[in-house]
C-alpha cells in the first residue's frame, strides 16, 4: 500500500451510512458501478467487471475466452502463482515459458511452447514492467490465439501509449493490499469484447439472470461463481483512482534519478525495459555478471539500511516453488483435476526454465516511493552508490 488517507476513510463512512452495502441496490449509480466506468475509461477498454481479486480476475477472463478442459495456457515462470492456478480453475493447463532479462514473457519461448491445444497467451506485466506486447501480440494472432494480460502488479502503466490491460483480448488487474492502488483485495477485468465481457458477467455472479442487464445479455447463461465486490472496497477504489497517476509519476520520476544517478557505476546493467515511458516506475531492477556478485550487492544495501531484494528470492513468484503445480495436484478432487484430463501429458520439471532462475538469480530490486522526500530520495542514492562503487 502506497498512499492511503482520510478521503479513503470518508468514503467508506459514506457507503456504511447509506446503509446499501450490496453492488446492486444502487443500479448504475452504486459505488461498484461507478467505478467500473471510471476504470473502464482510465484502461481505455468499453466494459470493466470488478470482483474480488485479481486471481478472480484472471478466472473470470479465462472464463470469459471459452477456455476449459482439453485447453493449454501459456504463462511465465516469473509471476505469482495465481497466474499458472487460474487455468486449472477453469479445467485448462499451465505451460510454463522463460522470461528473458526484461523478466517478463520470452516471446522466443512462447512461440516453442505452442501448441495445437493451446488457447490462451497470458504476459504478465511483472513489478510494472511492460511485456513485449508487440512480439506477443504478433505471435497470438498469427496462431489464432487469445491474450489475456495479467497486468495485476501494473496498474496504470502502459505499452506504445495503450495502458496495460488494453492491448489484449481482455486485461486483468488486482487492487491487493501490496499493488500500487489498493482495497485490501479486489480486482477488475476489463475488455473491448461483448461476448468475454457477458461471459464474465454471468460467472462472476451466479445471480446474473436476475440482475437488472439479464435482458441485454446475448450470451446463454451458464452457472456461474460468486466473485461480486462490495461497495465499501469499490468506494476505497474509486479514491484510489484518483491518486494513481500521481503516484505514476512520482514512482517514476525517482526510478529515473536513481538510474541516472547508478549508470556510471560498473559491474551491472540494468534491466531492459520494452517502454521506458509507460514503464509504472515501483522497482528499479540491476542485473549483475554473475549470482555472487549480486548477492554482495544485496548484502551490503540491506547493511546499510536500504530495501533491497531480489526476485529469486520471492519464492510464490518464481515456479520452482509452486508445489500444487510442479507435483500436478491441480484439483482438489481427482476427477476434477485438469491434469489427469489431459489430452497429452504435461511435463514440469524444477530446471525447465534455466534462463528464467539464471536471470532472477543476477537480479537486484530496488524500490521506489511515491511519499518519499527529495532529500530523503538523494540520501538514499548517495547509500547506494557507495555501496555498489565498493564492490
Amino acid at each position: 500500500m502506497y498512499i492511503i488517507g482520510q478521503e479513503e476513510v470518508d468514503a467508506v463512512k459514506r457507503v456504511i451510512e447509506s446503509k446499501q452495502l450490496f453492488r446492486y441496490l444502487g443500479g448504475d449509480q452504486s459505488e461498484t458501478a461507478r467505478f467500473e466506468a471510471e476504470w473502464a475509461a482510465k484502461i481505455g477498454m468499453k466494459y470493466a467487471v470488478a470482483v474480488t481479486s485479481g486471481t478472480a480476475a484472471l478466472i473470470t477472463g479465462l472464463v470469459g475466452m471459452g477456455v476449459g478442459p482439453g485447453d493449454e495456457v501459456i504463462v511465465p515462470a516469473y509471476t505469482f502463482i495465481a497466474t499458472a492456478l487460474a487455468p486449472l480453475a477453469v479445467g485448462a493447463v499451465p505451460i510454463i515459458a522463460e522470461v528473458d532479462a526484461s523478466l517478463t514473457l520470452d516471446p522466443t519461448d512462447v512461440a516453442r511452447k505452442i501448441t495445437p491445444r493451446t488457447k490462451v497467451i497470458i504476459p504478465v506485466h511483472m513489478v510494472g514492467l511492460p511485456c513485449n506486447m508487440d512480439a506477443l501480440m504478433a505471435l497470438a494472432r498469427r496462431h489464432n490465439l487469445k491474450v489475456l494480460e495479467d497486468a495485476c502488479q501494473a496498474d496504470g502503466g502502459s505499452y506504445g501509449g495503450k495502458r496495460l490491460g488494453s492491448i489484449g483480448d481482455a486485461g486483468a488487474f488486482s487492487f491487493n493490499h501490496y499493488k500500487i492502488i489498493t482495497c485490501g483485495e479486489g480486482g477488475a477485468l476489463v475488455t473491448n469484447d461483448e461476448t468475454i465481457y457477458h461471459r464474465a458477467l454471468i460467472f462472476h455472479d451466479g445471480g446474473a439472470s436476475f440482475r437488472d442487464y439479464a435482458s441485454r445479455i446475448t450470451t446463454p447463461f451458464f452457472a456461474g461463481m460468486n466473485f461480486r465486490i462490495n461497495e465499501i472496497l469499490s468506494a476505497v477504489l474509486r479514491v484510489q483512482l484518483t491518486r494513481l497517476d500521481g503516484m505514476l509519476d512520482a514512482m517514476l520520476t525517482e526510478k529515473r534519478l536513481m538510474i541516472q544517478a547508478l549508470s556510471d557505476i560498473g559491474g551491472f546493467t540494468f534491466n531492459p525495459i520494452h517502454d521506458v515511458e509507460g514503464d509504472c516506475g515501483t522497482t528499479l531492477a540491476l542485473l549483475f555478471e554473475t549470482p555472487e556478485r549480486m548477492r554482495a550487492a544485496l548484502d551490503g544495501l540491506n547493511e546499510a539500511g536500504i530495501d533491497a531484494d531480489t526476485p529469486i528470492d520471492s519464492g510464490r513468484h518464481v515456479y520452482t516453488n509452486w508445489e500444487p503445480i510442479l507435483k500436478q495436484q491441480g484439483a482438489h478432487h481427482p476427477a476434477m483435476d485438469p491434469y489427469k484430463r489431459a489430452a497429452v501429458p504435461v511435463e514440469y520439471t524444477p530446471d525447465m526454465c534455466p534462463h528464467t532462475l539464471d536471470i532472477l538469480g543476477r537480479t537486484l530490486f530496488l524500490h521506489t516511493d511515491p511519499t518519499r522526500s527529495r532529500a530523503d530520495l538523494e540520501t538514499m542514492i548517495e547509500k547506494i552508490r557507495e555501496v555498489l562503487t565498493a564492490l
